[in-house]
């Protein structure tokens, strides 16, 4: 069994986000102090609160929601020294099919500018382990660069192996081998080829977690490698949506909003997501494809049918929350802590 989490770093998803930063849940507005390019379409984003102070701790993995000063909302993974209390680094990475919010960071964000930023969460942590190794296909280094540093300072014994379409487009390449040396295995697809995952995954070892973000089918590659492997050895974290079972139930079925002290009907073709809206509560949201986390809701009574890519088969069994955009129920009703 595979352990899948994701987050959509790369401006994924169908939807535009909706609400403006006032409205992201537990929001700060922060200022972006630095913005560098760091490769061929990448570029990174510091933030630090106005008035200089702490900013919430966070863990190798976690991400973030950042509102843009037009309202879009995005997902970025945390690529920046966890131990530096003031400021936020993410690296975005410019999508040219994408909707518009690395456009956005790419064309228009500006240092001075003020965005909101909700979180951090972390869909995707770093489990204690005697050995890693970590892989990455493009922007996907950028949750793994935090575990590769704790891997290091916690005395693990660990590898990295970084593919990407060329050397000027993979971001941190420098840093990576510098810090790290022989322990960084870079391979530009255009000079090498792609990963030889094989070599590196095909003996399975006890004592050893794989963490692997990038395109789906890197993933697709890195799971079938681990096949073998024991059950959770692999953690991924994806950028769109993994294929799903049809739904549990066809027909409609009602949720009741605790807190708004409302019900609605959700209908065949529409998402809990919609209908919560129509009945006038607000719920932030960016990807609408259940890969973000952003839209995440307790769920106070009911079966729900999860068809997120984030959560885990134990987390699925608890049945105490689900993500509105794409989950629906089992049953013919469920209470929703809205």
């Amino acid at each position: 069994m595979v352990g899948t989490n994701v987050v959509a770093d790369a401006d994924p998803g169908t939807g535009e986000g909706r609400p403006g930063p006032e409205k992201a849940a537990n929001a700060v507005t922060l200022t972006v102090t630095n913005k560098q390019q760091l490769a061929e379409g990448v570029v990174s984003v510091t933030l630090a609160r106005p008035d200089g102070g702490r900013l919430p701790d966070w863990t190798p993995g976690s991400h973030i929601d950042l509102v843009l000063p037009d309202g879009t909302v995005r997902q970025y993974s945390l690529c920046g020294d966890r131990w530096d209390a003031h400021t936020y680094r993410i690296a975005v990475l410019r999508e040219p099919a994408g909707r518009g919010g690395s456009a956005y960071v790419h064309d228009r964000l500006r240092a001075g500018d003020r965005v909101g930023v909700g979180g951090p969460r972390n869909h995707f942590p770093l489990a204690p382990s005697e050995s890693y190794v970590f892989i990455a296909g493009g922007i996907g280094i950028t949750p793994l660069l935090p575990m590769v540093r704790q891997a290091e300072l916690l005395g693990a014994d660990w590898q990295l192996l970084y593919g990407g379409r060329s050397r000027a487009s993979m971001a941190f390449r420098d840093e990576l081998v510098a810090a790290y040396g022989e322990r960084v295995h870079v391979v530009p697809q255009d000079e090498l080829g792609l990963l030889d995952l094989n070599a590196c995954l095909g003996t399975p070892r006890a004592d050893t977690k794989v963490y692997c973000c990038g395109p789906a089918p890197l993933l697709a590659a890195v799971e079938d490698a681990c096949a073998s492997w024991a059950p959770y050895a692999l953690r991924t974290e994806r950028f769109t949506a993994g294929d799903q079972a049809a739904p549990v139930r066809d027909g409609a079925f009602e949720v009741e909003l605790r807190r708004s002290g409302r019900a609605v009907t959700v209908t065949p073709g529409i998402s809990v997501l919609e209908a919560v809206r129509v009945a006038g509560v607000d719920v932030l949201s960016s990807c609408e494809q259940g890969t973000c986390g952003t839209c995440l809701t307790p769920v106070l009574d009911g079966q729900p049918d999860h068809r997120d890519s984030i959560l885990t088969d134990h987390q699925r069994a608890a049945n105490d929350c689900m993500f509105v955009c794409v989950s629906r129920s089992c049953g013919d009703r469920l209470v929703l802590d809205l």
